[in-house]
């Protein structure tokens, strides 16, 4: 998949690990490439999960996407982007838009109907790149959670 002549979108694999790793911690959420590579092997149980990259001219990862299904009984089901990062590098160059695309369009495929995704508040030019991309903002919630292992 190839979001422009200088961005390429593909799945992740281990490979990526390192520099995964490190765009995660970029996104705020601190991991090592054996997490990642171990997430990664977790997900591939799973057919209604993807997780997507993007790279340069010369190959190296610029950014990445994790799209997953969700079914529900209270409402149709809906894509929901697990996470979303672009290398503060290399922002507004069109590589989240390529990977935005790319997760709208497995979404698509697969007979979802809707793409959510959650943006923390404090996040406002994430939320104009997400608002020009389409994407509106239809609540306000609170996200608990309690450890269970």
């Amino acid at each position: 998949m190839t979001g422009s002549t200088t961005t390429t979108v593909r799945p992740m694999t281990g490979a990526d690990a390192e520099r995964v790793a490190f765009l995660s911690g970029e996104l705020g959420y601190p991991a090592t490439p054996d997490q990642i590579r171990a997430r990664l092997l977790a997900m591939e149980a799973n057919p209604e999960s993807s997780a997507l990259v993007a790279s340069d001219a010369e190959g190296r990862i610029q950014g990445w996407v994790h799209v997953y299904g969700r079914r529900h009984v209270e409402s149709d089901g809906s894509a929901e982007i697990g996470g979303l990062v672009v290398d503060p590098a290399n922002r507004g160059l069109g590589i989240g838009r390529a990977l935005m695309g790319a997760a709208e369009s497995w979404a698509r495929e697969r007979g979802y109907g809707r793409v959510t995704l959650g943006s923390s508040t404090l996040r406002a030019e994430a939320h104009r790149f997400y608002e020009r991309l389409g994407y509106t903002i239809v609540k306000t919630q609170y996200r608990l959670q309690k450890p269970v292992g």
